[in-house]
Formats: C-alpha cells, structure tokens, sequence
C-alpha cells in the first residue's frame, strides 16, 4: 500500500518507522528541523529491543508533492485536525481514506466535514513513544497497537487491508466490532490519566501509587463513562476496572503527551481532552467535577503556552 504519515510524532513516527521497515511504501510528512534529519540521515526508532534507523520512500512538508496515496495515517495533535484536513486534500483519490489516531472523540466528524465521510474511518492507536530529537523516536514499553473500522461499522476490503499490512510490519491490529466503542474507551483512558498526570505534575508510577491520585484517576473514569452512556455509547461498567489494570501494566517513568506538552511550554490537547468532557458533559446535564477541576486548573498554563508559542 502506499501510506503517508501525516504528522511523524510519537505515535505516527513508530507506526511509520515499522511500516518502512517491512517494505511498504511510506511518506513522512513532517516540517522543520525533524524532516530536515529525516531526509539527510531517515529515521531512527530507539525501543527495547534497541534502535532502528529506516528510509521513508519519500519525505516532504508539502502534501502535494506526494501524489494521490491509499491510505493517510493522520497523526497530529487534536487541536490540528481541521488544518490537516485541508493540507492532505491533495493525497485523497477516489478510493483514498483518512485513518485518525488523535486521542479525542471528534476527529472523524471534523475530517468528514471536510473530506466527506467516504473518504474517512476513525481510529485510535496505543503507544508510550515521542520524539526525543530531530529525526529520532523514543518508544517504551510494548504496548504498540492500531484499531480503527469504518464509520457505520461494516467490514470493508480497505480496512481488511490495512489491517494485512500492519500485521506483515509486525504491529498489532484490529477492527473492533464498534469502532467508536472502542473510540470512547481510548478516550476514558488517556483524558483521565493526562489530566490527573499534568495536574499532578508526576509519571505514571507515582500517579498509580499514591492513593490520593489513584482515586482522582478513577473519578474521572467514572465521569467519562457517566458521560458516554448519557450520549449512548455502550460502554460497559467494567471498563473503569479494566482500564485501572492497564494503567498496571505501562512503564513507571512514562509521562503523557499534555503533560510533556504543558511543561515544556507548548500548545496541548487539553480543549480536546478535559475540555470536551466539560463542554460536552454540559450539553448532556451530567456532573463532571473532577474534570472540571482539571479544566480550570490547567487552563492557565495551556493559555500561556499559546501566547509563547511560535
């Protein structure tokens, strides 16, 4: 297949890196200092196991310049999915599609809004990776894997398809029964455990350990399922349960991508974390305190951060 990864962060440069390294025709879509490594010396995925250094088939910041592609991994951050949209327009042929791996509830609605539905599944991916420099990806752990389906949950060739390549690169991959099931369950995971991590300033090993934060993690959980089922997403209560035994089992030292984000002074996901439990929690009548209380007690560094940033 030929793929493009728009946005070769840490979730989208490990995905890209292992499907270059099975062969398949991979573009980075990158900018700056990072494409420039990327096109002198390819890219190198430090892991476990060691590091790996491949080639893209091409590597640009001008989608255009890429031709039409069968598939776009789409892996910016949820606050830039409407721009990417717009920029990748040129890369989408008739039988083209957009796989979103934001950690958010609406990107899908947002790149169908511009690309049209058909052209566009949703998704969600699992992966404690970033970039540590230009042209290099950290990646701990092996929790490694991709789900996506389309978006009235039939089985398609297309998406069987993606799913063929993944598993030829080695990467887990799967189409859930209810992709947006699935969607909402990510969701419940990451926005409760970024919020809680970014507030408290602490990796993951302390966050699980300490009771006090333990208990604020699992109030959020509880939250985000209130919300999910107020909004008819058929969430099971043990998925609180489910998701805590995960949060067991991640890397002690890992810190998550809006902790990273605020405390190095960059724009974070927080509006599409916290801030779309609040606002849609607030659209439904459901109580949302502790989400609440992250809210607002990020949003100052979150403001900052975007009037720093250049």
């Amino acid at each position: 297949m030929r793929i493009a990864i728009y946005g070769v962060g840490g979730a989208g440069g490990y995905f890209g890196a292992q499907l270059a390294r099975a062969g398949e025709e991979v573009i980075f879509i990158a900018r700056g200092p990072h494409l420039d490594a990327i096109r002198e010396n390819g890219l190198c995925l430090t892991t476990a196991l060691g590091e790996m250094l491949v080639q893209p088939h091409f590597a640009t910041d001008d989608p255009a310049e890429a031709g039409i592609v069968d598939v776009v991994i789409l892996g910016v951050k949820a606050n830039q999915v409407t721009d990417a949209a717009k920029a990748i327009a040129p890369m989408m042929g008739g039988d083209s599609f957009v796989v979103p791996l934001q950690n958010g509830i609406e990107a899908s609605a947002q790149l169908s809004s511009i690309l049209g539905e058909a052209n566009v599944v949703s998704g969600l991916c699992g992966t404690v990776s970033w970039v540590t420099a230009p042209g290099h990806i950290q990646s701990l752990g092996d929790t490694n894997f991709i789900r996506f389906g389309e978006l009235d949950n039939r089985r398609s060739v297309r998406t069987q398809k993606l799913v063929d390549t993944f598993d030829r690169a080695g990467v887990r991959a799967e189409i859930p029964p209810n992709i947006h099931k699935a969607v909402w369950e990510k969701f419940l995971f990451v926005v409760s455990v970024g919020g809680v991590a970014a507030t408290k300033r602490q990796p993951i090993g302390v966050i699980r350990a300490e009771k006090e934060s333990r208990r604020m993690l699992e109030l959020c959980m509880r939250e985000i399922y209130n919300l999910a089922r107020a909004r008819n997403v058929p969430l099971e209560e043990s998925v609180i349960e489910r998701t805590l035994r995960f949060v067991e089992s991640l890397p002690p030292e890992g810190t998550t991508s809006l902790q990273r984000d605020l405390e190095e002074g960059r724009p974070s996901e927080l509006e599409a974390w916290n801030g779309a439990v609040v606002r849609l929690a607030r659209e439904a009548a459901v109580d949302v305190p502790v989400h609440a209380f992250i809210y607002e007690n990020l949003l100052s560094r979150e403001l900052e951060s975007r009037a720093n940033y250049t």
